[in-house]
């Protein structure tokens, strides 16, 4: 199926038009020239009239007055008309012509722009002032949009036009973040509606499950999918009027149907024709069902000594909603109503544990040392931060200098882990954002397991953003690649047995025997040791690289052969922030991957 019709008015323009085709799924030229590899057509206004609706984009290369004259028999609305590009001959300019925000051109043309080198020209201002798409943001986040303006234009343009905007975030997932991080000097901060005074804006936009009082100004809502609906019943619970009644009464609690994900009941009701209608009515959202054996454990505000002689558990609305929630909490404990004689149900809302506005733990990889190399995501972490306890043994203080100001930055270097729990605690029960920030990966000796037995004993939210660990930095300092094909294909990362027992299977001499590359950890202290063992199976000759402090400022890189490891440690005074690299891949330039020889051709095609 094409997706995009790249539609090429001069003959002259063909090569840039095969470049763009190259890399755009689904894409096809079409000219009025025979030409091999193109769709021969006509005339152009046939073409457009063709494929107007049928394609996502439209791709223009010629005069812009062509590209106008084409589509205007065709434009409707901005929510249903492609998005339409518009090349210069020579690939200089590339211009947003129509469906900028919606059907994406503006993004198209930026993608049009970097392939062929040329100047994406985008006339939409909220893009050229840096402000928030307001009109596409819910859909890159997954929100529902919604808005008490009779014309959605009306608050779009107050916003772009930086009148006082009011944003209201209550819950907390990847979009309020985004939010937060990006937000405009007219648009100020508020989690709760109650602090907002109303009276100074002229906007109110509204991240929220929940729907407020008439603002008495514009508002655009914005509703994530965090809640989840329980649901109980009698059997063969007859269904009619029952979908009606809940849309009603969960509205009248000022509650976004919008904003629920999912439906969940014990498994004694799955086939029940209420679940189904439920299912129907809020657009086939996924129902999730569960065995009494998963809800035993759950422990809810309303049990019910009936639901238990019935279903062996004490409780199904609550419960379920509670278990597809992930452990989040009831917005609203369980409802008992009755529409008609014998047919009793119930049903409850949890909203997702993430989504829960509170305290958080991001457990932050910084990377292997330079500033430049921790990841944007976690850059951005510790930028928002309130508090940033670092490992300050390994970790350069560098990393923490993008603080907010107000932040508190410690590190952990002189905390047993009471102290350092203490101080994450304090700041996590007052709400507060937390990172700690590790070294290279945490995954990899990053002594993360008892913090997140912590977390997990008191029920905190946490989550770990990975870093490079400096097996890569290594990698990288050496110009090496670490795996050669046909003769190694293995990286083991590992340490030596020093004061933390190694299983028996994994110690060095154990592990040497496949010669694969070896990127060693935290050893540089009992070289002799790691040096004796890994000549059990290496030969003396193989290369050896001891890289210490790797992208520091201090950064050293020590070659040599495996016979000689002991004495490049010690005799350069190596501590232990040194990584011990060995295999033939340091270094290596033989073995040449087949991967883009000219059979495998075909796994690049599109």
């Amino acid at each position: 199926m094409t997706k995009t019709a790249i539609i090429l008015t001069s003959e002259s323009s063909l090569v840039l038009a095969q470049t763009i085709k190259k890399d755009l799924a689904n894409a096809r030229i079409y000219t009025k020239a025979e030409i091999e590899g193109t769709v021969q057509i006509s005339s152009i206004n046939d073409c457009v009239e063709e494929l107007f609706n049928k394609v996502e984009s439209l791709i223009f290369i010629g005069a812009m007055g062509i590209c106008v004259r084409s589509i205007a028999p065709y434009i409707v609305d901005k929510y249903t008309d492609p998005a339409v590009v518009n090349i210069d001959s020579t690939g200089k300019y590339v211009v947003s012509v129509l469906s900028g925000h919606i059907g994406g051109a503006n993004d198209l043309s930026k993608q049009v722009a970097n392939i062929i080198g040329g100047e994406a020209v985008i006339t939409t201002q909220s893009d050229n002032t840096n402000l928030w798409a307001l009109d596409t943001i819910g859909k890159k986040f997954g929100w529902v949009t919604d808005s008490n303006a009779v014309n959605f234009n009306y608050p779009l343009t107050s916003f772009v036009n930086k009148k006082p905007t009011a944003l209201l975030l209550d819950i907390n997932d990847e979009g309020t973040t985004y939010l937060e991080r990006t937000a405009p000097e007219h648009v100020d901060l508020y989690y709760k509606y109650e602090d907002i005074n109303l009276h100074k804006y002229e906007l109110l936009i509204a991240v929220t499950p929940y729907l407020y009082p008439d603002a008495g100004i514009q508002v655009i809502y914005y509703h994530p999918r965090v809640l989840h609906l329980g649901v109980g019943c009698r059997k063969d619970c007859d269904p009619k009027g029952i979908t009606d009644y809940l849309s009603a009464e969960i509205k009248g609690l000022k509650i976004a149907m919008s904003s629920i994900k999912d439906i969940s009941s014990i498994d004694l009701k799955k086939d029940e024709a209420l679940l189904e209608d439920i299912q129907v009515s809020l657009k086939n959202i996924p129902v999730n069902i569960y065995s009494a054996d998963e809800l035993k454990d759950i422990e809810v505000p309303n049990p019910s000594q009936k639901v238990k002689e019935v279903t062996s558990v004490s409780s199904v609305s609550e419960a379920t909603a509670i278990k597809s929630a992930n452990g989040g909490s009831l917005i609203l404990e369980k409802q008992k109503a009755v529409l008609s004689i014998g047919n009793d149900f119930t049903f409850a809302i949890a909203i997702d544990r993430e989504a829960i506005r509170q305290g958080h733990i991001e457990i932050v990889g910084a990377g292997p040392g330079d500033p430049d190399l921790i990841s944007v995501k976690g850059r951005y972490f510790l930028e928002a931060a309130d508090l940033i306890l670092y490992a300050g043994s390994l970790v350069p203080v560098e990393l923490t200098y993008c603080a907010k100001q107000g932040a508190v930055v410690r590190s952990s270097a002189s905390m047993d882990l009471e102290e350092q729990f203490a101080i994450m605690k304090e700041f996590y029960d007052k709400g507060k954002l937390v990172v700690r920030l590790h070294t290279g990966d945490p995954c990899i000796y990053g002594a993360i397991q008892e913090q997140m037995a912590f977390f997990d004993e008191y029920k905190m939210s946490y989550h770990i953003t990975p870093g490079i660990s400096s097996f890569l930095a290594a990698a990288a300092a050496l110009e090496s690649q670490f795996t050669i094909p046909e003769k190694v294909q293995t990286i083991i990362l590992t340490r030596g047995e020093g004061r933390t027992p190694m299983p028996e299977k994994e110690k060095l001499h154990m592990l040497a025997q496949s010669q694969s590359t070896m990127c060693i950890f935290l050893s540089a202290t009992i070289v002799d040791q790691v040096q004796e063992e890994l000549l059990v199976h290496y030969p003396p000759t193989t290369p050896v690289a001891a890289c210490y402090k790797l992208t520091w400022k201090d950064e050293r890189i020590y070659r040599g052969e495996l016979k000689d490891l002991t004495k490049i440690i010690k005799e350069n005074n190596l501590t232990l922030t040194t990584m011990i690299v060995v295999g033939d891949a340091i270094g290596n330039r033989e073995g040449l991957s087949k991967l883009y020889s000219h059979q495998f051709k075909h796994l690049f095609r599109k």
